[in-house]
This record gives C-alpha cells, structure tokens and sequence, in this order.
C-alpha cells in the first residue's frame, strides 16, 4: 500500500506565499513523476506542476514566475513553493505521484497514486 499525505495549506492574504508538501510513504520501490493539482469550486480538476525523477520541472502558465515544484528524493517528498499568491489560486491542492511498488512476492506494479487534498484558501 501506498499513502500521499500533503500539508501546508492554510489561509493566506493576497501577495503572500505558502509552502505544501507531500510525502510518499509504503512499500515503494521507485517514484518517477511527482505532481501538483488543483480543484477550484465548481471547476475541473488541472495541474499545476510536475517534477520528474530528473528534475525536469513543468508547470501551467497560470503559475509560471510565481510558483516552483522541487523534490527530496530521499525523502520521497514533493514541495510547491507559492509566491505572490492571488485570489484565483485558491482550491484545493492534490499530489499525484507515479510509483512503482513492490508486492510481498517481490513482483513490481506501476500505478498513478493520489493524496486527499490540502485546502488553500487566498483572501482578505
């Protein structure tokens, strides 16, 4: 089994910044992509930035200059710094990470694993 557990979301003024993280834990043999996604009310789920196990990074247009993804491989944790955060911004924020586990027969398995959701909320 595999759990993403996020943290960092809070409530935050217009301008300011906030840090999320996300930590991979369970019988993991190796993470390739790492991501963020948002789900503003109302709206469709849509990413915001992903990270590769190479550090090749990717991010939506809406949050390119203000935002940066980065990882701790060793840590299987994923970061997505958010600066000069704006009132659309606000939803909540997923992680999605590709994983390949390892079972007790010692056969690997590759799947798309998602967290439950931190909530960022940006207001006055």
């Amino acid at each position: 089994q595999v759990q993403l557990v996020e943290s960092g979301g809070g409530l935050v003024q217009p301008g300011g910044s906030l840090r999320l993280s996300c930590a991979a834990s369970g019988s993991i043999f190796s993470i390739n992509v790492m991501g963020w996604y948002r789900q503003a009310a109302g709206e469709q789920r849509e990413l915001v930035a992903t990270i590769t196990s190479g550090g090749s990074t990717n991010y939506a247009d809406s949050v390119k200059g203000r935002f940066t993804i980065s990882r701790d491989s060793a840590k299987n944790t994923v970061y997505l710094r958010m600066n000069s955060l704006k009132p659309e911004d606000t939803a909540v924020y997923y992680c999605k990470a590709t994983i390949t586990t390892t079972a007790a027969t010692g056969r690997l398995y590759a799947g798309d694993y998602w967290g439950k959701g931190t909530l960022v909320t940006v207001s006055s």
